[in-house]
């Protein structure tokens, strides 16, 4: 491996970059599972991309850098009139997913959400098809799009496994940034050798901090980080198919490479053979949104609604007994100063939970905040604490669990029961019951947006595997634009 002896010799790329590069140009996805729950993720990502539009502070960040510019051939935004550079829609259409934190997720040593990766793919597969029908080629079908979205799971998902980058303060998205690039490369046509460079680009790239995640900095740029980082994906991408030469220790190189200078000298690896596992084993987020290491404290808040309502008043504390992971994220006390803040709030969330029996985007914002004082007043009755089972299983491959607890005590010394819920409504344990939910959360969302006829010719395409993957996405895309 290169070091800081001065040799120009160029080393052979790094084992970890030649292994996504050889999953990414030579895998075969066989996994049926895989495949359907790419379909889901697929729907539900766009359901997210929709509401999000409701919002004025994600539609703002949308459209043209310059206003105005008009890009022939470009990649559509769901749900909107824009036609844009690849770049840009990959950024808007991973803005929209991301913006609400409802779409899915992957938890274990680093933590994340794989549909980010669903900004690039789809900004440059629309992109790539248009060009191609244009110059009498064949686009490519919606079969190849899932196919990607399985890929861009794995390779974020599996570097997930036994890679912490928050624990050297590296923000998540530095995943979605390097399965972007690996897949959009491939898909713009790229070779394997291409494929190496791009990703050895997305190594040298720099990589995003964790500040606006936690307070006291926790602000909105947590909801764009992910669409930055699939438009930074095609960028490099773009520019390695235009020639530019990859830098093979990118990783490995000492003292220069990424595990020396940002990994504290720690190694990347694969934990385990690139397939299909992670799409395989995704988290939905299908009832509310809210930060996942909350989501079962959430569900056992609404259990608790009724009797602690019926009692506000009476009320002495609210024990939480949560895992370790949610401890270091969402375990937060004092002001909460914005959306952002609040959607990364435990005790928030079960706040909500308790008072109102459900949990909306909208409950996060400002003004519904500040309309709710009794909130901050159940907060100041909350302690938090981590149980050690919780944080096994967590970590545990077989269970991968996210686990909370929560107890009302009342100032006569009666309490209520005990609820617990080991696993979330979008666990793989629970598909068959969190399935059906999903649909009709992307119904509701694909409501918000379209008009009914439109929204139900989605609704049937979608409802049809076969039809669905047989289709060219530049089809599929023109069905989503207003």
């Amino acid at each position: 491996m290169a070091d800081s002896t001065g040799s120009s010799a160029l080393p052979p790329f790094d084992p970890l970059i030649r292994d996504i590069a050889d999953y990414v140009c030579h895998a075969s996805i066989t996994s049926a599972v895989a495949m359907e729950t790419a379909h889901h993720c697929l729907m539900d990502s766009l359901g997210c991309a929709l509401l999000a539009l409701r919002f004025p502070e994600c539609a703002k960040l949308l459209g043209p850098h310059v206003p105005g510019t008009q890009v022939p051939l470009g990649a559509r935004v769901p749900g909107t009139r824009f036609e844009l550079d690849p770049v840009k829609a990959a950024f808007d259409i991973g803005c929209c997913i991301r913006w609400l934190d409802y779409n899915d997720t992957w938890l274990a040593a680093e933590w994340g959400h794989p549909s980010d990766n669903l900004g690039a793919l789809l900004a440059v597969a629309d992109f790539q098809s248009r060009r191609a029908r244009s110059q009498g080629r064949v686009p490519l079908l919606m079969q190849e799009l899932l196919t990607a979205m399985v890929k861009a799971h794995e390779i974020q998902g599996i570097l997930a496994l036994s890679n912490s980058f928050n624990a050297v303060g590296l923000d998540h998205v530095l995943l979605v940034k390097l399965a972007s690039t690996a897949l959009v490369t491939q898909l713009l046509g790229g070779s394997h050798e291409q494929v190496m460079a791009a990703l050895s680009q997305a190594l040298v790239d720099g990589q995003a901090l964790r500040t606006y995640r936690h307070a006291p900095n926790a602000g909105p740029r947590k909801s764009w980080a992910a669409g930055d980082a699939a438009s930074r994906a095609v960028r490099l991408a773009l520019i390695t198919l235009a020639g530019e030469p990859g830098y093979p220790s990118a990783l490995s190189a000492k003292p220069w490479g990424m595990e020396a200078v940002l990994m504290q000298g720690r190694a990347l690896t694969l934990a385990q053979h690139l397939g299909s596992y992670v799409m395989e084993n995704v988290l939905f987020k299908i009832a509310f949104p809210a930060e996942f290491h909350g989501q079962t404290a959430v569900e056992c808040a609404f259990k608790l609604h009724a009797e602690a309502v019926a009692r506000l008043e009476e009320l002495d504390r609210i024990e939480i007994q949560t895992q370790e992971s949610a401890m270091r994220i969402i375990n937060k006390a004092g002001p909460l100063n914005n959306f952002a803040d609040r959607d990364h709030c435990l005790q928030y969330m079960v706040a909500v939970g308790l008072l109102f029996g459900e949990l909306r985007a909208e409950y996060f914002e400002d003004g519904f905040h500040q309309a709710h004082p009794q909130i901050d007043n159940l907060r100041a009755k909350m302690t938090v604490s981590e149980d050690k089972s919780y944080s096994r299983d967590y970590l545990d491959g077989r269970k991968r669990s996210i686990a909370n607890a929560v107890q009302l005590f009342f100032k006569d010394g009666s309490h209520s029961a005990k609820v617990e819920v080991q696993y979330p409504l979008g666990h793989r344990r629970r598909r068959a019951e969190g399935i059906p939910r999903l649909k009709a959360k992307f119904e509701a969302n694909l409501a918000s947006r379209f008009p009914k006829g439109q929204a139900e010719a989605i609704c049937a395409l979608l409802d049809s595997d076969a039809a669905l993957r047989t289709l060219p996405v530049d089809d599929f895309m023109a069905l989503l634009q207003i």
